[in-house]
């Protein structure tokens, strides 16, 4: 048995309520569920919420990147940015250099969308993290960024 099955068996202390994986379902779906209220408050599906906070950061970005960040399947950006499109939060174009490839911009209205949609955000953030310190923020991002969880990757062994 590796160091980290043993671990990971030894802190649950044999309740089945307290393994690590059904501890993250359920605390992920109460995330989940409080930040699709948030962006929904603003009138945003999670994932135009997140193509619109990742572009807003950046301002303008190529729709394939889009579908690279967020880890979705293109057809399923191409629905995305034509709902945020036809609600004027972003504009796409082609790009001078490639007119093969689309370039993704947000738009004014877009931007205070997004901000309305940011701060409904924090506000879940500060009432699940409101209790840790900076420092334990800090440390759970990084343990959470560690964690396999990759769109379609699977683990299995043969033997």
């Amino acid at each position: 048995m590796a160091v980290n099955e043993i671990a990971i068996e030894g802190a649950a202390g044999g309740d089945p309520l307290e393994q690590l994986g059904f501890l993250l379902a359920r605390h992920g779906a109460i995330a989940d569920s409080r930040v699709r209220r948030a962006f929904g408050s603003c009138g945003l599906a999670p994932r135009a919420g997140a193509t619109l906070m990742l572009l807003g950061g950046c301002g303008s970005m190529g729709q394939q990147g889009l579908v690279s960040a967020l880890e979705v399947d293109p057809s399923v950006m191409v629905a995305i940015l034509n709902d945020l499109e036809s609600a004027q939060l972003v504009e796409r174009r082609r790009d001078p250099a490639d007119r093969r490839r689309h370039i993704v911009a947000i738009t004014d209205r877009g931007r205070g969308v997004l901000a309305e949609a940011r701060a409904a955000v924090d506000e879940v953030e500060r009432g699940l993290f409101g209790d840790l310190s900076p420092e334990e923020v800090t440390v759970l991002r990084g343990l959470l960024a560690r964690v396999r969880t990759s769109p379609g990757e699977e683990f299995c062994s043969e033997g």
